[in-house]
């Protein structure tokens, strides 16, 4: 008998070894608990990538990257293959991903224009979905320098420029690449919307001059009323002093050093309310006022004060027919209260007849507005509170 052929040895043993299944189980066959999970190893199979390709755990993708990133190969085709990658993950929407392959694929410095400018405007796409405009512009512009027909980087160039609302940039994107096609609807488009867009701006800074410009004017009339009655603005931080060894003529230090000449931010209140002091139509100034109550540790402010009512008005009104909750004893009554200001300078304290206007008691000449806002302690005249709390403070009335 003749001795089996090589063939026959080989085809022997691939039935020997398919025998073996009728008695016992592939170790390594795909179980149906795990198959979803053993596909996801294979390269083909794979619905998303690793984040970093570990040799040991995914050796097949470690062969196809080194393939990808083979040095043997020339500048373009490692480009070119990069290029591949980061479209890969811009499908994917891995936009940042997309970025380092683009960015990957320009440093390879290959001399192939058009494969450099589309890396640029590709990238450019992937910094646009991240919301990185200003990036995405310049890889835009790159684009366009390399090849100045890009229209796919003249659009996104445009869209940009939209983005930063630099509408007249827009335009001129827009314009270049409607000189190379004029038909090109998304540019027509694009331009429309940015020409749109530049005239409602233009049109918003000419209102808001108009509107810094009168607002302006508004506020040097009442600095000049306020001036003119000879009312006093203290700044709420001491302005610098220009010589190291000037002194001011008078001699005042610490908080009189703020107490300079009328200023626009003077004027401005940093109550939460934001109220201001303004002139109605009649040329009558109206004061946002705070009351302090320290005893209780409370505050009443009130937005409009007009300079010719007297405080009895307002303290008639505040502690009338229906008292505040944390008055509990009810001691603050209109006739039992006594009101003062505190003279920023020195500390003193100058006690206010109730049946003044605010315009006679700001015309003091110790009385300062601070922030915009005048500001008097409420006291309950005669209490024990008040007693202590005025104790050791020098207190004057005001003639």
């Amino acid at each position: 008998m003749a001795a089996p052929t090589q063939g026959e040895d080989s085809d022997d043993a691939m039935d020997e070894f398919m025998e073996k299944f009728k008695t016992q189980k592939y170790k390594n066959a795909f179980s149906e608990s795990n198959w979803e999970e053993e596909f996801e190893k294979v390269p083909m199979f794979m619905k998303t990538a690793p984040e970093s390709i570990d040799p040991e755990k995914h050796p097949d993708l470690a062969c196809i990257q080194s393939i990808i990133h083979d040095d043997d190969r020339t500048p373009e085709e490692k480009a070119r293959g990069l290029k591949d990658e980061g479209n890969d993950y811009f499908k994917e929407k891995k936009y940042k991903k997309a970025v380092v392959s683009y960015t990957e694929g320009l440093k390879k410095n290959c001399t192939d224009i058009e494969l450099n400018a589309i890396l640029y405007t590709n990238r450019a796409a992937a910094h646009f979905h991240l919301g990185n405009m200003r990036s995405a512009l310049n890889d835009a512009t790159a684009a366009k320098k390399l090849k100045p027909d890009h229209i796919k980087a003249i659009i996104r160039g445009a869209q940009c420029s939209m983005e930063l609302r630099n509408y007249a940039g827009a335009l001129q994107w827009c314009d270049e690449g409607l000189r190379l096609l004029p038909t090109e609807k998304k540019l027509q488009e694009l331009r429309a919307t940015a020409d749109k867009q530049k005239r409602e701006a233009e049109r918003d800074a000419r209102k808001a001059k108009v509107k810094a410009k009168k607002q302006q004017n508004e506020k040097e009339t009442l600095l000049a009323a306020i001036k003119e009655r000879g009312i006093k603005l203290l700044k709420t931080e001491p302005s610098q002093r220009r010589g190291s060894d000037s002194e001011d003529d008078d001699g005042d230090r610490g908080a009189s050093r703020a107490l300079a000449d009328l200023e626009l931010d003077g004027i401005s209140s940093q109550e939460a309310t934001g109220a201001c002091v303004y002139m109605d139509e009649q040329g009558v100034l109206h004061w946002p006022v705070l009351f302090l109550y320290p005893e209780h540790s409370q505050t009443d402010f009130i937005s409009a004060f007009c300079e010719n009512s007297s405080f009895m008005d307002h303290l008639a009104v505040m502690f009338g027919e229906e008292l505040p909750p944390w008055d509990s004893e009810r001691k603050y009554q209109p006739q039992n209260l006594q009101l003062f200001f505190e003279d920023p300078e020195k500390g003193n304290l100058y006690q206010v007849d109730l049946e003044k206007s605010l315009l006679n008691v700001l015309q003091h000449q110790r009385c300062s507005v601070k922030a915009g806002t005048p500001s008097f302690i409420v006291l309950v005249s005669g209490s024990p509170f008040s007693k202590q709390f005025l104790s050791g403070k020098k207190v004057q009335r005001l003639k």
